[in-house]
């Protein structure tokens, strides 16, 4: 079992960084795929990004692309999510998501753990 808790959404004005964290329980957690969702309000959730369980393979939504960075660390049992020039239609609430060998990464359905969220609120 992996549990996963997210950490550090906050209020942010368009063009700022922030810097999300997933903290997981379970030693097993270094071996899966690790994976950034959100869903806006009255929206649909959506794929953010991932990383394989090495950290070699790094997916991203086109619409991140360039400024948000997926990174984790095996050592502290944490991944991160660091979003830079952020804009309004960031805002949403963050998720984080582990399976052991999702075949779609980009695919909600195939992640079996998930936290509860963070909230990311950007100002326009």
């Amino acid at each position: 079992q992996v549990q996963l808790v997210e950490s550090g959404g906050g209020l942010v004005q368009a063009g700022g960084s922030l810097k999300l964290a997933c903290a997981a329980s379970g030693r097993t957690f270094n071996t899966y795929t690790m994976a950034w969702f959100r869903q806006a309000p009255g929206k649909e959730r959506e794929f953010v990004a991932a990383i394989s369980w090495s950290g070699s393979r790094t997916y991203y939504a086109e619409s991140v692309k360039g400024r948000f960075t997926i990174s984790r660390d095996s050592a502290k049992n944490t991944g991160y999510l660091r979003m830079d020039s952020l804009k309004h239609e960031d805002t949403a609430v963050y998720y984080c998501a582990a399976d052991s060998s999702p075949a779609d990464v980009r695919q909600g359905s195939r992640y079996d753990y998930w936290g509860q969220g963070t909230k990311v609120t950007v100002s326009s």
